[in-house]
C-alpha cells in the first residue's frame, strides 16, 4: 500500500507541513514519489512514523530519535520494548503527580499544613522547574486545580470566616447524627454527606462523586486528614468516609 502525505498527516494527526520537516531533514523520507514528484509513504514508513510519535511524546529531540531509530543494533521490537518501559514509567510518575496534587488540594482546602518535606517528597530527585513547559501542558490544565486557586486567591478574610463557620455547622449536625447511632448509610447520614461535598463544590472546585469517593478513601487512608476528622468525634472519618460512599451509590 502507498499512502499520500495527506493520508499520513490525517491518519497519525500531524500536520502535513511536519511530514515535510521530517523528509527535509532526513528523519522520516517516504519510499517513494509519483511520477510528478509527490510523497509516496509505504507500511515501513507508517511503522517508523508512529516510533517518531512515540518519542516525541516522551520529550525526544528529534536529533536523538533520528539516531535511535538509526541504529542498526536496534531492532523494530526493541523499540516496542523500550518504549513500553518509558511509557510504564511516565504512567507511574503521572500518577505520582495527580496524588500529589490532590492531596495538596485537600489540605489546603482542610488548611493542614504540610512539611516541605511532604510537598516535594513526590519529586524525588525530579526538577519540575526543568520541564516546566510540559507541567504546564499536563496538569496545568487540571478544571479542578484551576477552578480552586482560582476562586480562593479572591478569597477575603470575610469569605473564609463565613467558609469556617458553615463548616464547623455541618460538623456540628454530623457528630450529632453520628452520636444517634444512625447507620451510616442512613438517609440522614447520606444527607449531610452529600452536603459535604456539596460544600466543597460551592467554596472550591466541582465535587463530582468520583472525586468525593476518592476523597473518602483518603481520609481514611492519610494521617493527617484522619486526624482532622477524628478531632472532632472519634470514629468519625470512618463514618464518613462510608457515608460518602453510600451516598454516592444511591445517587448513581
Amino acid at each position: 500500500m502507498a499512502y499520500t502525505v495527506g493520508q499520513v498527516a490525517k491518519a497519525a494527526r500531524v500536520t502535513v507541513r511536519t511530514l515535510h520537516h521530517y523528509d527535509e531533514i532526513g528523519l522520516l523520507s517516504p519510499g517513494g514519489r509519483t511520477p510528478a514528484g509527490y510523497r509516496r509513504y509505504d507500511d515501513a514508513d507508517l511503522e517508523r512514523l508512529q516510533h517518531i510519535r512515540f518519542y516525541r511524546e516522551l520529550g525526544f529531540p528529534l536529533e536523538e530519535i533520528a539516531a535511535i531509530l538509526d541504529d542498526p543494533a536496534a531492532d523494530p521490537a526493541a523499540h516496542l520494548r523500550r518504549q513500553h518501559e518509558l511509557l510504564t514509567d511516565r504512567i507511574g510518575r503521572l500518577r505520582e503527580m495527580v496524588a500529589a496534587i490532590e492531596i495538596a488540594m485537600e489540605a489546603r482546602r482542610m488548611d493542614i499544613r504540610l512539611t516541605p518535606e511532604e510537598r516535594f517528597e513526590v519529586f524525588g530527585d525530579f526538577d519540575p522547574d526543568a520541564h516546566a513547559e510540559e507541567a504546564e501542558r499536563r496538569w496545568g490544565d487540571s478544571d479542578a486545580y484551576r477552578e480552586s486557586t482560582r476562586r480562593t486567591a479572591g478569597y477575603s478574610k470575610e469569605d473564609w470566616l463565613r467558609n469556617k463557620a458553615e463548616t464547623e455547622d455541618w460538623g456540628r449536625r454530623f457528630v450529632e447524627v453520628m452520636a444517634s447511632g444512625a447507620a451510616a448509610d442512613s438517609p440522614v447520614a447520606m444527607a449531610l454527606a452529600e452536603e459535604h461535598r456539596q460544600l466543597i463544590t460551592r467554596w472550591f472546585y466541582d465535587c463530582s462523586y468520583e472525586v468525593h469517593t476518592g476523597l473518602a478513601d483518603l481520609y481514611v487512608a492519610d494521617p493527617r486528614f484522619t486526624a482532622h476528622y477524628e478531632q472532632m468525634a472519634p470514629g468519625m472519618t470512618a463514618y464518613l468516609a462510608e457515608a460518602i460512599h453510600a451516598n454516592a451509590i444511591t445517587r448513581a
